[in-house]
């Protein structure tokens, strides 16, 4: 969360920032309930110096009269502490109640926005892919090629999921290797972490914000939340630790099934496998030093333009609005590949700077040369959300014929240079 001498000295900026994320949050209570917990602990220290005072005069007592008066005094000035102590309780749960419902606040260089409509459009990169001949969408070509099934796993597991079949289960390995081949020599650390986070941690990074989150699949019986992306685990992975400096930035590569509800989604989005329950994906997670992480964010976005240019698709990078923003996120981009059955840009990539705000709520530090500590920033990218660059690839690479070229860079970690 922010830090609370932060937001006594700046109210303003805080009503401001959280406006801008179309969050409202009661900054006013907040301050009223910090002043009611200074005012308990003003009386708890009170209330112990008089203890104090007692516990010396009971010694010096010279009559079992003045004892036991002096006796009575101490039992009640314990009840007092005894209420204080309940008092501060409650204070301090309703004050942390509204302190985790304030959002980070947006960068000064991130545009004002209500929504995605006013995302800004950065660059264009790559020609729209045209063709010569009628080219056909993603799951008409899948399933003449037997290579997507959604109807049979709706059998299995409901709407909203799919079996990968055949040479396209060996393009998401090759996607993968890829990945991490081009990550590791940029000095990521390769990670498979764990997809199941406790409710602690979830609360910590930001996204879940209570137990009945309608985005989250929650298992009530193990008190765990299943991970809606790598980028949770990487970021609880040093909770209450503290990193050298030497260390950072520290870079995570890290890849894991992700699960998420979908919750709001609806029509053409909901077939297929663009939007689904289950997917497999490549996170790119950061820890940096607070002065470098503007420099780090715009690190993690070239990443991830060098990983599609690598695979020749057009795409288009946009920078995000305060409206859109994620809770955690201070700034925000997004990549956006060309789909030509839609004839538009659909989103396959993100990379987000969370300041301090991750790290604050996790108590992630580092260790300055000069023995001082500081909070770290934490920072994520997409490298690769497995299931929509398929479909990129897919409707990219389409032939006439309905056969699929398998993008040259990937011809080395598979057998054949085309799916027929």
């Amino acid at each position: 969360m922010l830090d609370i001498k932060f937001i006594r000295q700046n109210p303003k900026v805080i009503k401001e920032g959280a406006k801008k994320k179309n969050v409202d949050v009661d900054i006013d209570k907040i301050l009223e309930l910090d002043k009611k917990k200074k005012e308990i602990l003003q009386a708890l220290e009170d209330m112990r110096a008089k203890k104090n005072a007692a516990s010396k005069k009971i010694g010096s007592a010279k009559t079992k009269q003045e004892k036991d008066r002096i006796v009575l005094e101490m039992k009640e000035l314990d009840r007092g502490n005894d209420r204080l102590d309940e008092n501060m309780k409650k204070t301090e749960e309703d004050l942390d109640k509204l302190l985790i419902r304030i959002p980070n606040l947006p960068l000064d260089s991130v545009p004002v926005g209500r929504d995605d409509r006013d995302n800004v459009v950065q660059e264009q990169i790559g020609e729209k892919t045209k063709f010569d001949f009628p080219f056909k969408d993603y799951m008409e070509l899948s399933e003449k090629l037997d290579l997507i099934d959604v109807k049979r796993a709706s059998k299995v597991a409901g709407s909203r999921f799919g079996f990968l079949r055949r040479q396209i289960v060996l393009l998401e390995f090759a996607l993968i290797n890829f990945t991490f081949e081009a990550l590791v020599k940029k000095g990521f650390i390769p990670i498979i972490p764990p997809v199941m986070l406790k409710p602690e941690m979830a609360m910590g990074m930001g996204y879940i914000q209570q137990l009945d989150d309608e985005d989250a699949y929650y298992l009530p019986k193990d008190n765990l939340f299943l991970i809606g992306t790598a980028e949770q685990p990487l970021g609880a992975m040093h909770s209450d630790e503290v990193l050298n400096e030497e260390d950072l930035p520290l870079r995570y590569a890290g890849f894991s099934t992700c699960f998420r509800r979908e919750a709001g989604s609806y029509g053409k989005d909901t077939k297929g496998i663009l939007r689904v329950h289950q997917f497999d994906k490549v996170e790119m997670f950061s820890y940096s030093k607070p002065e470098d992480s503007s420099n780090e964010h715009e690190f993690l976005l070239e990443t991830e333009k060098e990983l599609m240019k690598a695979l020749k698709i057009p795409f288009q990078v946009l920078k995000i609005c305060s409206g859109d923003l994620g809770f955690p996120a201070a700034a925000k981009y997004d990549i956006e590949a060309w789909l030509p059955s839609e004839n538009k840009y659909r989103e396959t990539h993100s990379t987000s700077n969370c300041t301090d705000f991750q790290a604050r709520r996790l108590n992630i530090k580092y260790k300055k040369k000069d023995g001082k500590l500081e909070i770290v920033h934490t920072l994520n990218g997409t490298a690769f959300a497995i299931g929509r660059i398929l479909i990129a690839i897919i409707e990219n690479y389409q032939q006439e014929g309905g056969s699929i070229r398998v993008p040259e860079v990937l011809q080395k970690y598979v057998d054949f240079k085309e799916i027929k």
